[in-house]
C-alpha cells in the first residue's frame, strides 16, 4: 500500500506541474506543496505501521493519587517520580548509587561546611502542555523550585514530607509557617526568605541554619520534591491529586482509581539519550549498557499499570504474557518459581529472566503510642511491647508467608544502605513465649476474669486491633500474629480495610496497630531513624514515639558527616528503640523480578523508581 501510495503522489505533483530545475530551483511553488503534503503523509503512514511499545506491569497495592508534596506511599510515588523531575538523579546502573544532574547544569556548588548549595537550572526544560498554560509552552525556572519546595511548608498542603523537610532547617522557612498556621492565614508564597530563593531566573540557592552533609538525597528525589508550576497548582486547587504536569518524560493519559493507570510520552520532554556507568565488574549492567547506550530517552511510547491486590491473579497476569514484567515475585509462588532460589527450568525455555536481590527496605509492625491499650512508656506498657514482640514467632513469618525470601531485621537501619551492620544481634530478632509469659505475669497482665484471655492490670479485657489489608499475603502474616499471640493468652482481633484508608487512619493516628513496609529513597540508613523522631509523629513516625534523648541523638547526626562518630550514634538511636519497643521490626524482604524475553534494559535501582524510561521492549519477540 504505501508503494502504491507512493506512486500516485509522484503523478499527482507532476500533473500539477512540479519540476526542479537543474539547479535544484523549484519552478512551480504550488507543485512543490503538493509533493511536501505527500512526504507528510507517506510519513505518517510509515510512522502508523511502526509497533507501540507499550510497558506493562502491575502494583500489588493502589495509589492514592499523584501530588508529589502529598505523597508517602511507594506506588504512588513511583508513578510521580517518572511524570515530575527533580534537579538531580541517580545514575540507572552505577553502584554504589551515584548522584549525577538531571535539570540541574552541573553539581551543586557546596559551601564548606554545608549550609549553603547553589543550583543551576538548565534553560529549556519545559512542562507537559496544559490548560493552566494558556497556550502557551511553559519553561521550568529556579521560580518554579523555590515554589516546589515552599508547597512542603505550606499547611494548606498537608505534606507528608514537611517534618522532614523541616529538620534541614531552611533559613526563614519556619516564621513562614508559623505565619500561616494562624488564624484565617494562608501561606505567603511571594515572600522571599534568605533560605531558599531564586538568585536568577535560572539559578536557585538553599541556605540552612545548620550543616546538611546529605542535603543533596533532598534534591534527587523527584516523587517528593519533583518541580511543580503554581499556576498548574491553583488552576486545580484540591484536585491536584487528579492533575500531575511536570517536566519527566511521562504524563498521566488515564487513569480509574485503584484499577488501572495509564502514562503516554511527553511531547515536550527534552532531548535526551541513554548514559550510565555500569561498574566494571557487572556483567548484566555492561551488557545493559551496550544494548541501550545512545538511544533517546523514554524509550517506550506508553506505561500501563494494573491494580493486583491479590498475588494469584498478578502472577497469571505475567504468566499469560499480559504483563512485561512482574515487580517482587509473591513469596507464594518462589517454591515453584525459583527452587533452590534458581529459576524454573520451565520458564527457563519461554526466555525469563529474573534478578534477586536485597533491596533497602523494612516490614515491621508498629504500636500507636498513644493508644491507651499499648502505648506509653511506663514500665507496665514497655514490657506488654516488648512480650508481645518476643512472643511474635518472626521465624515462622519468613518460613510460611515469605518462603524464606527475608531475613530476620535486627533494628530500623537496612541493608544497602549507610549505616547497616551486618553483624549487629538485637532482642528483636527473638522468638520466646516463654519469657513473654513470664514479663506478662510479672506485670498483671493475667487471666482475671477466667474466660482464658489475659486482661489488663486494671481487670479490663486485653485486645490487641490489628489493621491488615484484605490480600492474600495479609492474611497468611495475620494467622503468624494470632497463632503467636494465641500461645502467649493475648486476644488479638483484625480490622480489614484498603491500605489507603489504613494510611489515612494511620495518620489522623486512629489504629492501635498495623504491618507495612517502608523502601529507603536515598542510600543513607539513617533516614529510616526518622521513625522514632517525635516532630514526625504520625507521619514517618506513625507510632507516635517521644524520647528525649533519642530525639537529641536525631538532631546531632543530622549535623554531622558519615563516619565511624555518626555510625555509633545511629546504633545508640536503634537501641533505644529495640528497648521501648514502639515498632517490632520484622524482617527485610529478598526480592525477585522476573522479566519477559522482549523487555530489555531493566535493572533494578537500589533506591530510585524512575526505571520506565531506561527500558525498551523488544516488538519483534512479542507473542503474536
Amino acid at each position: 500500500m504505501a508503494g502504491r501510495t507512493d506512486y500516485a503522489c509522484k503523478q499527482f505533483a507532476f500533473t500539477r506541474g512540479f519540476m526542479i530545475t537543474g539547479n535544484g530551483l523549484v519552478k512551480s511553488f504550488f507543485g512543490l506543496m503538493l509533493a511536501l503534503l505527500c512526504m507528510v503523509s507517506l510519513q505518517a503512514q510509515g510512522n502508523a505501521h511502526k509497533p507501540e511499545k507499550v510497558l506493562r506491569y502491575a502494583f500489588e497495592i493502589a495509589e492514592t493519587g499523584f501530588d508529589p508534596a502529598q505523597l508517602s506511599d511507594y506506588y504512588s510515588r513511583t508513578a510521580t517520580e517518572n511524570m515530575f523531575d527533580a534537579l538531580y538523579r541517580y545514575d540507572y546502573l552505577a553502584r554504589p548509587a551515584k548522584v549525577v544532574p538531571n535539570v540541574a547544569q552541573g553539581m551543586p556548588v557546596i559551601s564548606d561546611d554545608f549550609k549553603t548549595f547553589t543550583v543551576k537550572v538548565k534553560p529549556g526544560i519545559y512542562f507537559a502542555d496544559d490548560p493552566a498554560f494558556g497556550g502557551k509552552k511553559r519553561e521550568l525556572t529556579a521560580q518554579d523550585i523555590v515554589y516546589t519546595y515552599k508547597r512542603i511548608f505550606d499547611p494548606k498542603t498537608k505534606s507528608q514530607s514537611y517534618s522532614d523537610l523541616e529538620d534541614v532547617k531552611l533559613l526563614g522557612m519556619d516564621a513562614l509557617r508559623r505565619a500561616a498556621e494562624k488564624p484565617a492565614a494562608s501561606f505567603d508564597y511571594d515572600t522571599e526568605v534568605e533560605g531558599l530563593r531564586a538568585l536568577d531566573r535560572y539559578t536557585v540557592q538553599f541556605k540552612m541554619q545548620e550543616s546538611q552533609p546529605r542535603f543533596i538525597y533532598k534534591l534527587t528525589d523527584a516523587s517528593v520534591f519533583g518541580a511543580m508550576a503554581r499556576e498548574v497548582v491553583e488552576k486545580y486547587g484540591d484536585k491536584i491529586m487528579e492533575h500531575p504536569v511536570g517536566t519527566g518524560p511521562f504524563k498521566l493519559d488515564q487513569w480509574t482509581r485503584s484499577s488501572k493507570i495509564t502514562f503516554v510520552k511527553n511531547p515536550n520532554f527534552r532531548e535526551e539519550y541513554y548514559e550510565a556507568e555500569p561498574p566494571a565488574n557487572d556483567t548484566l549492567s555492561q551488557e545493559i549498557y551496550r544494548q541501550m547506550k545512545g538511544k533517546r530517552i523514554p524509550i517506550v511510547d506508553r506505561v500501563e499499570i494494573s491494580i493486583i491486590d491479590e498475588v494469584q491473579p498478578r502472577w497469571l497476569s505475567f504468566l499469560g504474557n499480559d504483563h512485561d514484567f512482574l515487580m517482587y515475585l509473591p513469596a507464594q509462588f518462589a517454591n515453584q518459581v525459583i527452587p533452590n532460589n534458581k529459576l524454573a527450568p520451565h520458564l527457563v525455555k519461554k526466555g525469563i529472566r529474573i534478578e534477586r536481590y536485597s533491596p533497602p527496605e523494612l516490614t515491621f509492625s508498629y504500636f500507636n503510642m498513644e493508644n491507651p491499650t499499648v502505648g506509653g512508656n511506663s514500665a507496665e506498657k514497655v514490657a506488654l511491647r516488648r512480650a508481645i514482640a518476643l512472643a511474635y514467632n518472626t521465624e515462622e513469618e519468613i518460613r510460611l508467608p515469605r518462603r524464606n525470601q527475608a531475613i530476620a531485621a535486627q533494628g530500623a537501619i537496612p541493608p544497602n544502605t549507610w549505616g547497616y551492620d551486618p553483624r549487629f544481634k538485637s532482642e528483636m530478632s527473638d522468638y520466646n513465649p516463654a519469657r513473654a509469659k513470664a514479663l506478662l505475669d510479672m506485670f498483671s497482665y493475667v487471666d482475671k476474669d477466667g474466660d482464658g484471655w489475659r486482661d489488663m492490670p486494671d481487670g479490663k479485657p486485653l485486645v490487641l486491633e490489628y489493621a491488615t489489608s484484605p490480600s492474600a499475603v495479609d492474611r497468611e502474616l495475620n494467622e503468624v500474629w494470632k497463632k503467636s499471640m494465641t500461645a502467649v493468652g493475648i486476644q488479638i482481633v483484625f480490622k480489614t480495610a484498603k491500605w489507603p484508608e489504613n494510611l489515612k487512619a494511620a495518620r489522623a493516628g486512629k489504629l492501635m496497630m498495623w504491618g507495612l513496609g517502608n523502601s529507603a529513597s536515598s542510600p543513607d540508613g539513617g533516614s529510616f531513624l526518622d521513625f522514632g523522631y517525635a516532630p514526625q509523629k504520625f507521619e514517618a513516625n506513625l507510632a507516635a514515639f517521644q524520647n528525649d534523648d533519642y530525639d537529641k541523638l536525631y538532631r546531632q547526626q543530622v549535623v554531622m558527616a558519615d563516619g565511624p562518630e555518626r555510625a555509633a550514634i545511629l546504633q545508640k538511636m536503634v537501641k533505644i528503640l529495640v528497648a521501648y519497643m514502639p515498632y517490632k521490626f520484622n524482617t527485610h524482604r529478598i526480592r525477585t523480578d522476573l522479566m519477559q524475553p522482549w523487555l530489555i534494559g531493566y535493572r533494578r535501582h537500589p533506591t530510585s523508581r524512575s526505571f520506565w524510561r531506561y527500558v525498551d521492549i523488544d516488538t519483534e519477540k512479542l507473542p503474536k
